[in-house]
């Protein structure tokens, strides 16, 4: 019986603080459809850290020369998804990336962002670090990148609740 895959979602940012901004979004749906697109920056978004360009790889000046204008992210972002909802592994973060953005796009967001928490069970929660290792390895990923890391979270959703299903706990 093969495992329902959930919808997933995840952000890049300008930083790591409160005052940075979302740069990359990306989606991966529960029937393997994606979804990516570098953000344009706002004027009024200007904190930059370099520690985190050199975790993403995205540069302000590649934003600036590929990014996509917030509101037309937002738009794309709400007929992709519709009214459903996506999980992130890093709800607390992403959320308020998200939100930050429909909020200074001015459009209203019509699917719903969630805690990937909420749908783990405590022996997923146990293995995640691991399992997500593999996955990370398994799918030869690289690039620390929103739509890749949205891919290995659900691949890793998947293959921790199979491992449960089946009784295995070893890696």
């Amino acid at each position: 019986m093969a495992v329902h895959s959930p919808n997933i979602i995840d952000i890049e940012a300008s930083g790591f603080g409160n005052n940075s901004y979302p740069i990359e979004v990306g989606v991966i749906t529960s029937e393997g459809r994606r979804f990516c697109r570098l953000i344009k920056p706002l004027e009024s978004w200007t904190h930059w850290d370099e520690s985190a360009e050199s975790l993403h790889g995205i540069s302000k000046h590649h934003l600036d020369k590929f990014g996509v204008e917030p509101q037309r992210v937002c738009l794309q972002l709400n007929a992709f998804l519709q009214n459903t909802t996506v999980y992130s592994d890093g709800w607390t973060v992403d959320s308020s990336w998200v939100r930050r953005l429909f909020d200074e796009a001015g459009i209203a967001m019509t699917f719903r962002v969630s805690p990937l928490e909420l749908i783990l069970c405590e022996a997923q929660m146990n293995i995640w670090h691991r399992v997500k290792h593999v996955m990370l390895r398994e799918n030869n990923i690289e690039r620390h990148r929103a739509s890749n890391d949205a891919k290995v979270v659900q691949a890793t959703y998947i293959k921790t609740n199979e491992i449960m299903k089946s009784g295995e706990v070893a890696l």
